[in-house]
C-alpha cells in the first residue's frame, strides 16, 4: 500500500480490560493481541470452524490495526480459534509471515502486492484488473487474494480549508490553470524522488518541475507534518493518503486524480490456499464484510483511533456491531 511506511499511534493501556500484557502498544509486538469479544450477527457461528486455528496478522499502522482486529473478531465470532498478531512491523514483516505460513490471514493492498511483493514496475489500470493480476500471480506462492473492497488507500493531494475555498478547484488537472505562485506543494522526500511520484505526476497533468512548478514552491517534510502544514496553509497542496483519518479531522479536501495517475491500492484479504481449500466458508465471512468497507468508512474509523484516541480492537468491534455483522 502507498501508506505502508506509516506507523499508527501508540496503543493506550486498557486497564479496565486487564489485557495490557498482551497489547502490542505495551511494547510487546511479538505478543498476541487482545480480541474484542462479540456474539454472532449476520455473520453466524459455524460448526465447521469450531477448533480451527487461524492466525491473523496486520501491519503496524492505524488502518491495518483496525482491519486486523476486525478480521480477528469476525473469525472468532464465526467459531474459529483465533490468534491475533496485528501490529507486525512493516509490509515485509507481514509478507514474510504469510509466505512462511506463520500468519494465515492478513489485510493487504493490491498495489503493494503487485509492485512491492511481486516486483512489477508498472501498475495495472482498473481495480478488478489489478486485483486479478495479483490474485493469479500469488497463487503460486500459496496465497489467495479474496475479492477486493472499494477501499483504495493510495496517494492523493489535498487542500486545507482556506485553499479549498479560495482556489475553488476539485481535481488535479485544474492545477495547471492556477497562477504559478499558487502551485505550492508539501511532499515527502521519498515521494519527491519516486519514479511514480511527484515529478511524473506533474508531467501527467501537463506541468514541468522547475518551470511550471518552481523548486521554491516545494516544501519537503515528514508525512505526519504534511497534514498539519496543509491545513494551516503552508502549501496549497499536500501529499496525503486517501483513507487517513486526519483528512476528516483537519477538514482537508482531496483532489480528484482525474488522469488516474496514482496506482490502485485496493484492500483485499489475503488467505493461505490450504486454509481456504479446507474451509471455504472463511471466504464467506469476508464476503459479508467486503461491500461494507469504503474509503469513507476507513476515514471515519482511522480518525476514531488517531484523533479520538480509540483502541483499534474496540473501534473495529463497535463498527462491526453498528453494521450488524456481530452483536
Amino acid at each position: 500500500m502507498a501508506a505502508s511506511s506509516r506507523t499508527g499511534r501508540p496503543w493506550a493501556a486498557v486497564v479496565a480490560l486487564g489485557v495490557c500484557a498482551v497489547l502490542a502498544g505495551c511494547g510487546l509486538q511479538s505478543s498476541n493481541a487482545f480480541i474484542a469479544p462479540a456474539e454472532p450477527g449476520s455473520v453466524e457461528r459455524l460448526d465447521s470452524l469450531e477448533g480451527v486455528e487461524i492466525t491473523v496478522g496486520s501491519k503496524d499502522f492505524t488502518e491495518q490495526l483496525v482491519l486486523g482486529n476486525m478480521y480477528a473478531t469476525l473469525l472468532q465470532t464465526a467459531g474459529a480459534t483465533v490468534t491475533n498478531r496485528s501490529n507486525i512491523a512493516g509490509s515485509i514483516g507481514v509478507r514474510n509471515a504469510l509466505v512462511n505460513r506463520s500468519v494465515d490471514v492478513s489485510p493487504e493492498y493490491t498495489g503493494t502486492g503487485w509492485i512491492s511483493y511481486l516486483g512489477n514496475a508498472t501498475p495495472i489500470k482498473g481495480e478488478q484488473e489489478q486485483w486479478q493480476a495479483v490474485h493469479d500471480a500469488d497463487r503460486q506462492n500459496g496465497l489467495t487474494w479474496l475479492p477486493p473492497t472499494s477501499v483504495n488507500n493510495t496517494y492523493a493531494f489535498a487542500m486545507g480549508p482556506d485553499a479549498a475555498q479560495r482556489l475553488g478547484i476539485t481535481s488535479l488537472s485544474q492545477i495547471k490553470d492556477l497562477p504559478v505562485a499558487e502551485r505550492t506543494f508539501c511532499v515527502e522526500d521519498e515521494f519527491f524522488s519516486r519514479d511514480d511520484g511527484f515529478q511524473p505526476m506533474l508531467q501527467a497533468y501537463g506541468l514541468t518541475y522547475g518551470k511550471d512548478v518552481p523548486e521554491s514552491n516545494i516544501s519537503k517534510m515528514d508525512t505526519g507534518v504534511i497534514y498539519d502544514a496543509t491545513a494551516r496553509g503552508t502549501c496549497n497542496f499536500g501529499e496525503v493518503f486517501t483513507t487517513d483519518g486526519r483528512i476528516v479531522a483537519l477538514d482537508l479536501t482531496v483532489l480528484d486524480d482525474d488522469a488516474a495517475f496514482f496506482p490502485l491500492y485496493n484492500l483485499s484479504p489475503v488467505v493461505q490456499n490450504e486454509l481456504l481449500e479446507a474451509h471455504p466458508e472463511v471466504a464467506d465471512v469476508f464476503d459479508a464484510l467486503r461491500p461494507l468497507l469504503t474509503n469513507e468508512v476507513m476515514l471515519e474509523l482511522n480518525a476514531k483511533v488517531d484523533v479520538d484516541g480509540g483502541e483499534p480492537a474496540l473501534v473495529a468491534r463497535d463498527w462491526l456491531q453498528e453494521v450488524g455483522l456481530v452483536e
